[in-house]
């Protein structure tokens, strides 16, 4: 990988750390909290060092989502293309104009101040070197700016999401450039005061949709015109491999659907009703936790669950037909469906730079974070995390932890010790906590077919096929020594049954359950969870989807229950 290539990546992996800050304090154009999901996603294919320009260019136009996603998206699609430190100047250029262009209603005090800087400060600059404090500076005075501009921001007492979320990338693009091990500062201290909602802030309703729609035409539109303009609000509009691509924000999807089709074919659609005023009450009169949990993706929680109950989740990444999307980003329906059609789906871990960068943030906003590790007998997560902390953390703020668990009993696991360390008043009280949850939660994970096993490469080709053949369902658990066999069964009544019998034969009985669905939530919601629940009429049950990573390698049809006893709750 080149050197600009590695750049790219380690500016995406800078961002992906700060995301979910950026959705915390996501107030403009408005605030419904995605400003970091949706630069995640869109600049996901930054991070493929290994891919051409011309791909690279076309996944920026299909990925990009979202009105601070579309924009990025309209200025890396001509920033990404610098191949070497003198070409970015005129590369920078080119993307702010695009960027300015593709907005119908282009609006200071936005990530496109932050194009403006960065254009402006590197003509005629030679050395990554030294370039690199002073842009840095003039990119923090830019993006402080940004909170007098806008009245959203002025009420919120917040910078905008957008532009600190392109601070942040390209402070780790150019660190990368400059060989700088480090930040200088950290971003809490550079723009401490304006990464929290203010308490009376107020976001206005809307019963908007965020739309996204691909439309194949020989007219590359490279510009919001007038015509697209009065088609909605937010408009972003930028050219794509068959023709250009639309964000719009409307009330009236069907009608809109119509307006489009009336310039090309629809390739592709996407609308999603906006949570607008979300945000409100998410400020500093939350209550702080005792400590701060972190844990990884593949633990069973949504992002969603996770943001509710404050957890930082650190993502692996699922890799399908030439797109790379960290894993809580992605629909879990996508993926099971192009498995059952035989596409290759397959996972890939975080950069150690990415989990780095992870460890450093949680502990400069949040002080001490427990990180439950998935277990190390699955990965490496630990070892990266212990090493990072013996020479980065003198102040002995991240407390990583071993969880010797996947899936289910990791995501139970997190979620408990999250609602503890809601109500305790020391650290090591939660400590304590999580130590006695290793012992008390457990996991049976369901397998439909081993095929999918079989193309990973994760038991022999010839074993899977007599499986499958015999119709043998192995349920397995996962455990500190790695997944164990528990028991095969020949049929989805006869793994109901099984399951009901671990939670009769459970000592002290089962008060918290998650059950776990791949493409079969209709099955586990009317027919799994109805039992488990006559079984335990006092249990609480959360049916949640399993983690992607788990999924990617059991494949469809795989579900998974996992329990903690009455002391958990």
């Amino acid at each position: 990988m080149s050197s600009m290539r590695n750049a790219f990546a380690s500016g995406y992996e800078n961002l992906s750390a700060w995301a979910d800050l950026l959705d915390r304090i996501n107030v403009f154009p408005v605030a419904d909290g995605d400003t970091g999901a949706n630069l995640r996603i869109s600049l996901a294919p930054l991070r493929d060092g290994t891919a051409d320009t011309t791909h690279t260019l076309n996944l920026l136009a299909r990925c990009a989502t979202g009105n601070s996603g579309n924009i990025a998206a309209a200025f890396f699609q001509e920033f990404c293309q610098a191949e070497s430190f003198a070409e970015l100047a005129e590369k920078a250029e080119r993307g702010r104009a695009k960027a300015w262009q593709s907005l119908a209603r282009p609006q200071s005090g936005t990530m496109l101040n932050v194009f403006d800087c960065l254009a402006a400060h590197l003509v005629g600059t030679t050395d990554p070197v030294s370039l690199y404090p002073l842009l840095c500076k003039e990119l923090q005075e830019t993006v402080l700016a940004t909170s007098h501009l806008l009245p959203d921001l002025r009420q919120a007492g917040v910078v905008d999401s957008g532009a600190l979320g392109m601070y942040v990338f390209f402070e780790g693009f150019f660190r990368e450039l400059a060989g700088q091990a480090t930040l200088s500062s950290p971003i809490t201290e550079i723009f401490f005061g304006r990464l929290t909602i203010s308490n009376d802030f107020q976001a206005s309703p809307t019963d908007c949709f965020c739309v996204n729609a691909l439309i194949h035409t020989s007219d590359k539109q490279a510009a919001a015109g007038e015509a697209l303009a009065k088609l909605g609000q937010s408009v972003v509009v930028l050219p794509a491999e068959s023709g250009f691509k639309v964000h719009i924000h409307t009330a009236d999807r069907q009608r809109l659907r119509a307006q489009l089709s009336a310039l090309g074919e629809i390739v592709d659609w996407s609308d999603e009703a906006m949570d607008a005023g979300s945000l409100a009450g998410v400020s500093g009169s939350k209550k702080r936790q005792a400590i701060h949990i972190m844990t990884d993706g593949a633990g069973s929680l949504t992002r969603e669950m996770a943001q509710r109950h404050g957890i930082t989740l650190l993502d692996s990444y699922i890799l399908a037909q030439g797109q790379s999307r960290p894993e809580s980003l992605h629909a879990p329906a996508n993926i099971y469906a192009l498995m059952r059609e035989g596409v290759k789906v397959t996972t890939a871990q975080a950069s150690t730079f990415e989990r780095h960068q992870h460890y450093q943030s949680v502990c400069q906003q949040f002080g001490r974070t427990l990180y439950l590790c998935v277990g190390s007998a699955f990965t490496g997560n630990h070892d990266t995390a212990q090493r990072w902390k013996e020479e980065n953390d003198p102040d002995n703020l991240l407390e990583v932890v071993d969880s010797g668990a996947a899936s289910g009993r990791l995501g139970l696991m997190a979620l408990l010790a999250a609602r503890h360390a809601a109500q305790a008043t020391e650290p090591e009280e939660v400590i304590r906590f999580v130590q006695k949850a290793l012992l008390d939660c457990e996991e049976y994970v369901f397998i439909d077919e081993l095929r999918y096993l079989v193309a990973g490469g994760r038991i022999s080709r010839t074993g899977g096929f007599l499986a499958d053949l015999l119709q043998m369902k192995p349920v397995i658990s996962p455990t500190s020594d790695g997944v164990r066999k528990v028991g095969v069964v020949r049929s989805r009544e006869a793994q109901l049954a099984f399951a009901l019998e671990k939670l009769r034969a459970r000592q002290g009985g089962a008060s918290v359950i998650m059950l776990q669905h791949t493409d079969n939530e209709e099955w586990l919601l009317k027919t799994v969870q109805p039992q488990v629940q006559k079984l335990l009429p006092d249990a609480e049950i959360l049916l949640v989807p399993l983690s992607l990573t788990s999924g990617v390698h059991m494949g469809p049809g795989t579900w998974s229950l996992a329990l903690a006893g009455g002391q958990m709750r």
